[in-house]
């Protein structure tokens, strides 16, 4: 089971232990999870309730209950490129052609499938929380949290804008302007369960651009989102007249890659345990290279 344990300093002398775990962010709903489906609360050792009355000194040790995977969620040994992990987190590294999560096209073989036997094969009590989410030829890295606590302060960050990544993507045509911003919102197309379009009555989406490249027939360009819409830089660049290479579900070509161009290469968010900002890379695909280097040929 995950624990987190604190002591009792002196200012927070005197406070319910419900008032402490709230400023811990620790969720109404985990505590609820914690009374009634195993886990507890601690005190020098000794369970307590939430109305607990804090004194200086006090070791408080918070239990959260195991997590149980969905039965409709198998094990499946597919490799992971882990770039980083601790009992927090795991930052990926996906490779195009593999679902984050299954769905009706894509029942197995995702990386929800490889996650869960990684963690049975470590041992680890959880179930899978992806989160930040690619679509399934996005490749690049992915934010796992590696339990429901975890998940619940990244989601609390996400609400903020407080979880940042960048992209890079090769797109049809010469984008004119150095770098711009896309303000559109976005939409389920009527016609279509998975196709997206900006339109008037859909969320509010932003896309921030920089042009790093021209060349004959393709832009590359560095691509940061204030919003977190579906589909949302392969909606906004088809908008600008610009579809991703690859991307023929938004009007790209597969002449030169067999996936959508876009690759996420840089993620920053603020780590709860280690109270600091982690920041990592990732280069370019072969594919996605490739491409840049046929045109300068």
């Amino acid at each position: 089971m995950f624990s987190l344990t604190y002591v009792i300093e002196q200012q927070d002398k005197g406070k319910l232990l419900r008032e402490f775990l709230k400023e811990k962010r620790i969720s109404k709903s985990a505590l609820t999870e914690i009374k009634f489906y195993g886990g507890g609360l601690f005190v020098n050792d000794e369970p307590v309730t939430v109305r607990y009355l804090l004194k200086a000194g006090d070791q408080i040790v918070v239990q959260f209950p195991k997590e149980t995977p969905s039965e409709d969620l198998q094990p499946e040994e597919i490799p992971l490129d882990i770039v980083y992990e601790d009992d927090y987190v795991l930052v990926i590294d996906k490779p195009p052609a593999i679902a984050s999560i299954p769905s009706r096209e894509h029942r197995s073989g995702t990386l929800a499938n490889a996650l869960l036997h990684y963690y049975q094969s470590k041992g680890y009590e959880s179930t899978i929380h992806i989160v930040t989410r690619l679509d399934r030829d996005t490749s690049g890295l992915m934010l796992i949290a590696k339990h429901r606590h975890a998940h619940h302060l990244f989601s609390l960050q996400q609400r903020e804008y407080g979880i940042k990544r960048r992209y890079e993507a090769i797109a049809h045509g010469l984008v004119q302007q150095s770098n711009g911003r896309i303000d559109a919102p976005i939409g389920r197309k009527d016609s279509s369960i998975i196709e997206r379009e900006v339109r008037e009555d859909g969320q509010k989406a932003i896309t921030n651009y920089q042009v790093l490249g021209r060349s004959q027939a393709f832009t590359h360009v560095s691509l940061h989102l204030e919003t977190g819409r579906t589909h949302q830089i392969r909606v906004h660049m088809a908008y600008l007249g610009h579809p991703l290479a690859g991307d023929n579900l938004y009007g790209g070509k597969k002449k030169d890659i067999k996936r959508q161009a876009l690759h996420s290469c840089e993620l920053s968010f603020y780590h709860p345990s280690a109270e600091k900002t982690f920041t990592f890379h990732s280069k370019l695909p072969k594919d996605m290279m490739g491409l840049l280097k046929k045109e300068e040929s």
